[in-house]
């Protein structure tokens, strides 16, 4: 139904804003400096609504990248059937991050930077990428033709995560580069086979 739709729509945009909130006020004032009721009133939210999609802060941090996961299998499923597999994935990845990176000043990435280095984020980020990776092997398997407990879509999926997580890591520590630029040459060489360097 439509009404679900617009339902579904609607909690997504709810967990966006505060998982938005999070990381912003956290960037600003530290991340042992914001309470769950300064994201609320930040977002325009109760507390209780808040509690209702994350259980803590680091979960409401990493609830974008859980989200950036869906929307990328989701991209994938849509991209053009003869188009070759590993240029819809790589189209789908970088296509979540583009209109990202226009947003993004270099003082928001080290401040990204150094919140990500926290326990209790690092712990969700491993949680998010397992998720990610079971979405995608799903998404593959379809595109296939194969049983999503195949060794291929279980492969693919695992090599892009670990992928996407290398040029991540890579970025955070240079994020004056272009992360588009960075996922398309790691990517590029995975499809080459990773030959050696010359």
């Amino acid at each position: 139904m439509a009404s679900d739709g617009l339902r579904e729509r609607k909690k997504r945009e709810t967990r966006l804003a505060l998982s938005h909130a999070t990381i912003r006020l956290s960037i600003e004032r530290g991340w042992g400096n914001v309470s769950v009721e300064d994201i609320a009133a930040a977002a325009n939210v109760s507390e209780r609504t808040f509690r209702n999609y994350f259980t803590s802060k680091a979960e409401a941090v990493v609830a974008t990248h859980v989200e950036r996961g869906h929307r990328t299998a989701e991209a994938f499923r849509q991209r053009p059937a003869g188009e070759p597999l590993w240029d819809a994935i790589v189209n789908a990845i970088v296509a979540q991050f583009e209109p990202e990176m226009q947003r993004r000043d270099d003082r928001y990435s080290a401040g990204l930077q150094k919140l990500l280095t926290e326990p209790a984020i690092q712990h969700e980020i491993f949680r998010a990428h397992a998720l990610a990776q079971d979405e995608l092997a799903a998404a593959i398997a379809d595109r296939s033709g194969t049983d999503v407990r195949d060794t291929y879509p279980q492969v693919v999926a695992a090599v892009v995560s670990a992928g996407l997580g290398s040029t991540m890591g890579r970025w955070t520590r240079d994020p004056t580069q272009s992360l588009p630029a960075m996922l398309r040459e790691t990517f590029e060489l995975i499809r080459a086979g990773l030959p050696e360097p010359r």
